[in-house]
């Protein structure tokens, strides 16, 4: 198919989450479906303002790291004049914890993934893998059309967020006793925004290749894509 749209995809920051593997996973699909990909390491480019103005999505792939200023406030001009704004998990939703700018344009922010029992940790990452389920909350959403609520093993993100997104599915955290909450959380588990002309897509699912590869998330993503873009 020849390249009809420009998207950018922005990767790095903590490697647990294989940011280059996890995009490389969605590049065919980008291209399959007209996008010309650009890719780049970190988030400077986001201050390139005649850049980004011909950039039609933005698939940010960064766990935690920094921003400076102007490239927090170049991407939501960006974003606001009509590119669209998608990704999963850490990259998107744990980037830049001490943007505020940043986190008002995702509108929503990593609080925590609950553990295991603390009796059954063995100190590797699966310490934070536990049953959850993803329930579709607006299945009559293009993203979510024909997606049925589903159930995975791997990390479960609460997050803070604000009324403002339109939510797409929540998965609800357990209170436990080895934990400090004492009742059970509902949180956004994917979801949208509009910022200006443009659209914010995010899925917490995605931890690792094989969340990504699950058939739900990885139609979540796809759609979410193509439904940010310009």
């Amino acid at each position: 198919m020849t390249a009809t749209k420009r998207a950018l995809i922005v990767r790095g920051g903590w490697a647990g989450h294989e940011p280059v593997a996890a995009t490389d996973l969605f590049i065919p699909f980008l291209e399959s479906s007209g996008f010309d990909v650009r890719i780049e390491d970190g988030p400077a480019v986001y201050a390139d303002g005649e850049l980004m103005a011909g950039i039609d999505l933005v698939v940010q792939c960064v766990t935690m790291s920094t921003i400076e200023r102007d490239q927090a406030r170049g991407l939501s001009r960006a974003v606001a004049a009509g590119t669209g704004l998608a990704g999963w998990h850490g990259g998107i939703a744990d980037s830049y914890r001490d943007s505020a700018d940043y986190v008002q344009l995702v509108g929503g922010v990593f609080a925590c993934h609950p553990g295991k029992d603390p009796a059954e940790r063995d100190d590797s990452e699966r310490d934070n893998f536990i049953p959850h389920r993803v329930d579709i909350t607006a299945g009559d959403h293009p993203i979510t059309a024909g997606i049925n609520s589903f159930d995975l093993l791997t990390e479960q993100y609460w997050v803070l967020s604000d009324e403002y997104n339109e939510v797409l599915a929540t998965t609800t955290v357990a209170a436990q006793p080895w934990n400090e909450w004492s009742r059970p959380i509902t949180s956004p588990a994917v979801w949208t925004r509009q910022w200006g002309q443009g659209r914010v897509f995010v899925a917490t699912p995605g931890h690792s290749l094989d969340v990504l590869r699950t058939p739900q998330v990885r139609t979540l993503i796809e759609r979410g894509l193509t439904w940010a873009s310009r």
